[in-house]
């Protein structure tokens, strides 16, 4: 079993950029629709199987509000077969502080 790493935003931010790994945003829908990376995958729990599915040889970075919530949701792709799985420190609040540039709007 995989398990999951941290991440910090400037590395994830320049991961993300590259198309080198797959944004897993968990915040709730109405958060995600308020701001959210234009790349983003919006997972949650009626989507996670077709995540796993599609994310198979990926790496994926996992964010919530804060970078709390992330860790476990990175654990348990981690443990469902991703090889290559990180938590967000700071999570989505961070990014939209440090680079709100990068936050769109809508689904």
């Amino acid at each position: 079993m995989s398990e999951m790493q941290h991440i910090q935003l400037e590395d994830a931010r320049a991961r993300v950029r590259s198309g080198d790994c797959v944004l897993a945003d968990i915040r709730d829908p109405r958060s995600f629709s308020m701001g959210h990376v234009e790349s983003a995958y919006s997972l949650n729990n009626d989507n996670i199987k077709d995540f796993l599915a599609e994310c198979q040889g990926k790496a994926v970075i996992v964010a919530c509000y804060h970078g709390v919530s992330s860790q476990g949701a990175a654990q348990f792709i981690a443990a469902q077969g991703i090889e290559e799985v990180y938590s967000l420190d700071g999570g989505m609040t961070a990014w939209a502080t440090q680079y709100p540039e990068d936050m769109v709007k809508g689904e």
